[in-house]
């Protein structure tokens, strides 16, 4: 008892000290408040700055790849060190999601409504998959709760590594570290990461949200398929818990098995981000228009085989668990047929037969030349 009352006592004025401590740091007047608003706003504004100078030096002509890495690894390793972990991946993360899914999907929707016409001539099912039937006050609900549930992400992100750093006093779940990780490093735990997303969203979204009675699959249809056909910001709009439960934890949760490191993470965060983005943005013309113009297609199918009442398929966003396991939507390609038309766009075969018939011909081509010049020799 006594041990517990001293450990009570040693508390209380630990905290008393340390409140007493950042007392000192209050500003107490305007000029003090001044300064140091501008110190954290300058603070964050730098933070950009290993980003930008890693995509902007290419440009310059007299750049080479060494200087590039060299600069960049400088800029990282002063960013971690005058920044605490938490701002840096925070931060970090906030940025790319900007960047990568809502002001990119924000633009997609102001071009459905601004410019119709033209938008539905590159939908993959034409006038019927405009957001303009929605009315103004659906379409102000979805932007709203889409953006509510990418900031409650992050505030659960927060709170995760608040709560393994300063309750449990563990590690962070990132690794924010001056070292810059390899590039192949990166690409295998991405690689592993997309994997495991992967089969957690098709899990997920078959059976919590589409099989089993449950209130999860109650919201998941009085949420996001209360719309008929989906736009971009549609892939963040469901019932908060929905989606940290299927959208969020699937990114999430790879990164905390592996302990990605921050830029990794970030590397994962944009490549999701982007595939939510086109996925879900009805659009025919994409960065790769089989592969993901396929996966646009089969989850365009997915909302309208519920609207309809229908048996419901495609889960998956790749399309190869839901060719495994029988749940690809009927008269719709699977991922096979995606890959297949993939290779005959780019002609792969014709290629690297032409490829190897340039070879072979170059070569006897240059034959009857050395055997002339011996001759003559």
């Amino acid at each position: 008892m006594a041990a517990i009352q001293q450990s009570i006592r040693d508390n209380l004025v630990y905290a008393s000290g340390y409140v007493k401590g950042r007392s000192f740091t209050v500003p107490t007047s305007f000029s003090e408040l001044y300064g140091v608003t501008f110190g954290k706003i300058t603070s964050l504004l730098s933070l950009p700055l290993p980003f930008l100078s890693f995509l902007a030096l290419p440009f310059f002509g007299t750049s080479t790849t060494t200087i590039n890495l060299v600069f960049f690894y400088l800029t990282w390793s002063a960013l971690v060190l005058s920044h605490d972990q938490l701002t840096v991946e925070l931060y970090g993360t906030l940025a790319v999601r900007l960047l990568c899914f809502v002001l990119p999907a924000c633009g997609f929707l102001g071009f459905d409504c601004l410019v119709p016409s033209l938008s539905k001539s590159i939908k993959n099912r034409g006038a019927s998959q405009s957001p303009l039937p929605l009315g103004r006050k659906k379409l102000l609900e979805v932007v709203g709760f889409s953006l509510l549930n990418v900031c409650l992400a992050l505030v659960l992100q927060a709170a995760l590594e608040f709560f393994f750093t300063d309750i449990l006093h563990t590690r962070s779940i990132l690794k924010v570290t001056s070292a810059v990780p390899w590039p192949l490093t990166m690409l295998k735990d991405v690689a592993m990461g997309l994997a495991i997303r992967g089969v957690l969203i098709y899990l997920i979204h078959r059976f919590l949200l589409h099989t089993y009675d449950s209130p999860l699959r109650t919201w998941h249809l009085q949420w996001q398929h209360s719309v008929r056909l989906p736009f971009s910001l549609i892939a963040a709009y469901d019932h908060p818990v929905n989606y940290l439960i299927s959208q969020w934890l699937p990114m999430y949760l790879p990164a905390y098995i592996f302990r990605f490191h921050v830029l990794t993470w970030h590397l994962f965060v944009a490549l999701c981000s982007l595939e939510e983005l086109f996925v879900y943005s009805g659009y025919s013309v994409l960065p790769s228009s089989i592969i993901l113009g396929g996966m646009a297609r089969r989850t365009d199918e997915h909302f309208a085989v519920v609207h309809k009442g229908k048996t419901t398929g495609n889960f998956g966003r790749f399309g190869i668990l839901d060719l495994v396991c029988g749940t690809t939507c009927s008269n719709e390609d699977d991922a096979v047929d995606d890959m297949q038309a993939e290779a005959e766009k780019h002609n792969v075969q014709e290629r690297a037969g032409n490829a190897m018939d340039g070879l072979v011909s170059g070569i006897k081509g240059r034959r009857p030349n050395t055997r002339g010049q011996r001759k003559k020799s």
